[in-house]
């Protein structure tokens, strides 16, 4: 059958490079191989220079690929199932990127396309050193290949293809016929929750991180092959330091993006894919440590090793945890069920980097290279050590909780997570933060070896002192209100409060003094002290978080659903019910619902909420704003809620629907009533009554803000309610060049239309229409906290990104020019999107 309007040749091409992706890789992979075992250089040279031209090809196959998935998507080419799953006509441009990575094809691809980027770097630079290295990472990305390659081989599905049709994967009668196409009129389009800036850019920057962190597994590799124990740390360093800072941004913007697309009230909630991305970031951190203590005295090279390999075998973990459909039903961000194939697929992938690394490690453990004598604790190498197995062990936690329902799956057991989630991962990272904050703040006073207890003693009393009286006056001015875990809890958030200002105290004297100001040498300085200044912001947001929402005594109460942050029903009590016009006390605001308007989506609605803040004494207005958050309205009735903030540099005002009416499912069906009435004439209502107060020709203004261009009369009521609450309305009859328009008001609160209807036939009375409405009162319910001080979150990450760079362009011993340049940009680019944009 011949079908109407389908666009093959794009799909047919797209397929056929994904082949040749998967082909080239593989002779990449064995050539590549063949040449690291190779002792003749010329033979090995050959050899490199076939595995060279492989892998290029393969980048120009992926490139293709990726080009050909655009070209679908931003063509809507709906007979493919990628397009109709994840476009649709009304998405705007920019979002077209985050409906390709919004699959997992397409996040796969993500990941191949920066393996290219980093394979190309590491072809110009890594030397004698391209052989193994290339290997692994032409190893990985034949992997990568076979997940998008959608064969069958011997039966056996290979991979999900996104280059399948519809009409081939959708059973319905619809796509037996010729013009199916015809028929349907777009696709489903991206998941509202998506559809933000940050899901722009948070998956390039995340996948970027998870692909790097092979650099130094494919190093730890080579040390390895090449019986070069310890010589793999010198190039593999900066490249560590590259993915702590990239990985550690990534996972950031992922809270970034919670923050202003979730309703979880906050930028993280232990949610297992967040937690599957922190846990290699974690390891990684320990890692480049150990290499560090290597590098300065030769200690630490096999846990350098064990760090090296856990990271990658980790972020390849995450990946199963997150897209086999493992935690579907914990995760509120995981990828649904994928298909045994693609189960076992990503099953093999991990498998056959694990299981080889470890066993190479472990079979030449003994001959790594070690100092048998022990550091002693009075060296710098020992903290930092002990800091490294605090990461470890933290990670080990984290990923032990996240596995809950691999465990449920292997053993056939049933253990359910902890009533209260957030608090069961708290209270465990709290003491990390303690341990961690004073580690970093003390380290780098030691020297390495040996150190005199006088000269720590002397270095650290100042900063000790400063520490400690900040966090007496924040206990005493501004102290921490976290009390529903308990004074036990939050005593030891104080004492967090005082580790992680220790560490930026600390860590600044330190520049000041253990380097005399050099900042070119102060990268890990730097980088410490934004760690600690963002985990300051941490705890005194989280801690001082308020609701202003609260509503103890309501006209009426909404079920709400369940808090994702916490998993526990949502309080009614911190929600707060705001009837169109009528204003409320909210914190120190008064808020007014002011109207809703339609998004340029489909069932995506803004609602317009007034801010205003009074002087207590004068009751005059200080400040306004308008916020306007909005939900998606789906036809079952569900929601889906977007926040909007007001940003302040001290505080965050943050805000959502936490449930609003559907305009399809609360249609009125009442008709007005018309009432023939003269000035100072009352009209009753059920609820209440209404007196003509004057008649005005050719109001000056009015209420609705209509240009006046010609006759107009405006009719003056005051509403009085039976609770003996007064209300005005002002309906309008005017006449301009589209003829005579009639304008009528709306008492929102006791959902009561009056129109000007006309006047009588002896012209002395009004003929007023009034319509008691059948449907629900126009509301909202809202829920808004005040989070204090969370920019110190935002601009710790950078200043601990900022160090990283700072570190890595020192390792890797670039020119003072082409460092500068990179430090510039990734400031620039840092602040940019995380304090300017949006």
């Amino acid at each position: 059958m011949q079908f109407e309007g389908e666009h093959l040749l794009i799909g047919k091409t797209g397929h056929l490079f994904v082949l040749i992706a998967f082909t080239t890789s593989l002779l990449s992979t064995i050539a590549y191989f063949i040449a690291g075992r190779k002792s003749d250089p010329a033979e090995k040279l050959s050899w490199v220079r076939f595995a060279r031209i492989s892998f290029l090809a393969q980048v120009a196959a992926v490139l293709v690929v990726f080009s050909s998935i655009f070209y679908i998507c931003s063509h809507h080419y709906i007979e493919y199932l990628y397009a109709y799953k994840h476009t649709s006509k009304e998405l705007e441009f920019k979002y077209l990127f985050a409906s390709i990575w919004e699959d997992q094809s397409g996040s796969f691809l993500l990941w191949s396309i920066w393996h290219c980027i980093i394979g190309i770097f590491l072809i110009r630079k890594s030397k004698e050193w391209e052989a193994p290295v290339m290997s692994v990472i032409s190893l990985a990305q034949l992997f990568l290949a076979m997940m998008i390659m959608g064969v069958y081989i011997f039966g056996t599905k290979i991979g999900n293809s996104p280059f399948v049709l519809t009409r081939d994967e959708i059973n319905g009668p619809i796509f037996a016929m010729p013009n199916y196409l015809s028929m349907i009129k777009d696709g489903v389009g991206l998941n509202v929750l998506l559809r933000n800036y940050w899901m722009v850019i948070h998956p390039p920057v995340l996948f970027l991180g998870f692909a790097s962190t092979i650099v130094p597994f494919a190093y730890a590799y080579a040390g390895i092959q090449s019986k070069r124990y310890g010589d793999w740390v010198k190039p593999a360093l900066p490249w560590g330091l590259f993915c702590a800072c990239v990985l550690g941004v990534g996972i950031m913007m992922g809270g970034k993006w919670a923050y202003e697309s979730l309703s979880f009230g906050g930028y993280w909630a232990w949610d297992p894919v967040e937690n599957a991305s922190l846990v290699p970031w974690l390891i990684l951190v320990a890692g480049l440590h150990t290499m560090v203590i290597y590098k300065a005295t030769g200690h630490s090279l096999r846990a350098s090793y064990l760090f090296a390999i856990l990271t990658f075998v980790f972020i390849l973990y995450s990946t199963f945890l997150t897209r086999t459909g493992v935690l579907g039903d914990t995760s509120v961000h995981a990828f649904a069920e994928s298909g045994r194939p693609m189960f076992n697929l990503i099953r093999i992938f991990l498998a056959a980097f694990t299981i080889p690394a470890l066993v190479l490690f472990f079979i030449n453990l003994k001959k790594i290279p070690a100092i048998h004598k022990e550091e002693t604790t009075n060296s710098r190498e020992f903290w930092m050590f002990i800091g490294s197995l605090v990461f470890f062990l933290s990670a080990m936690f984290i990923i032990a909780k996240t596995s809950t329902p691999v465990f449920n799956a292997i053993f056939n057991t049933k253990l359910a997570p902890p009533e209260n989630i957030e608090f069961s991962y708290n209270k465990v990272i709290v003491l990390v933060a303690i341990i961690v904050g004073i580690l970093s703040a003390i380290t780098q006073y030691f020297k390495y070896k040996s150190t005199q207890p006088g000269f720590i003693l002397k270095k650290l009393a100042f900063p000790t002192l400063v520490a400690a009286i900040i966090t007496i006056l924040l206990a005493i001015f501004y102290p921490i209100t976290y009390y529903k875990e308990g004074l036990g809890f939050l005593g030891a958030v104080y004492v967090a409060l005082f580790a992680s200002i220790y560490a930026v105290v600390a860590n600044a004297g330190y520049i000041w003094s253990g380097l005399n100001g050099k900042l070119t040498s102060a990268g890990a300085s730097i980088a410490h002290f934004g760690f600690g200044l963002m985990i300051t912001g941490m705890l005194i947001s989280s801690g001082n978080k308020k609701v202003i929402s609260e509503e103890k005594f309501k006209d009426f109460v909404i079920q709400m659903g369940v808090d994702p942050l916490t998993k526990q029903q949502d309080n009614p009590a911190e929600n707060i019910n705001l009837v169109r016009h009528v204003p409320k006390k909210m914190g120190p605001y008064d808020v007014t619902y002011l109207n809703d308007s339609t998004g340029t989506e489909t069932g995506r609605r803004f609602y317009h909420l007034a801010f205003e803040r009074k002087d207590e004494d004068t009751k005059e207005t200080k400040e306004s704003f308008t916020l306007s958050p909005d939900v998606y309205l789906m036809k079952d009735n569900n929601m889906s809620s977007n926040p909007d903030t007001k940003n302040y540099l001290t505080h965050d005002v943050f805000t959502y629907i936490s449930y609003a009416l559907n305009p399809e499912a609360n249609k009125d069906t009442a008709s007005f009533k018309i009432t023939e009435v003269a000035e100072g004439d009352t009209i009753f209502y059920s609820k209440g009554f209404m007196v003509l107060d004057k008649v005005v020709r050719n109001p000056p203004a009015n209420k609705f803000n209509i240009p006046v261009t010609g006759p107009a009369v405006m009719a003056e009521f005051t509403v009085t309610a039976q609770d003996s609450s007064r209300y005005n309305a002002s309906p309008m009859i005017l006449v301009d060049s589209f003829g005579i328009n009639q304008i009528d008001d709306t008492v929102y609160a006791q959902n009561l239309y009056v129109k000007f209807a006309g006047v009588s036939a002896d012209q002395k009375k009004l003929k007023i229409g009034v319509k008691e409405s059948d449907k629900m009162i126009d509301f909202v319910t809202l829920k808004a906290y005040i989070f204090p001080y969370i920019n110190l979150v935002w601009i710790g990450l950078i200043t601990m990104a900022i160090g990283l760079v700072m570190s890595m362009i020192k390792r890797a011993g670039v020119t003072k020019t082409t460092g500068a340049v990179i430090l510039i940009a990734a400031a620039a680019g840092l602040f940019y999107m995380f304090l300017l944009a949006n």
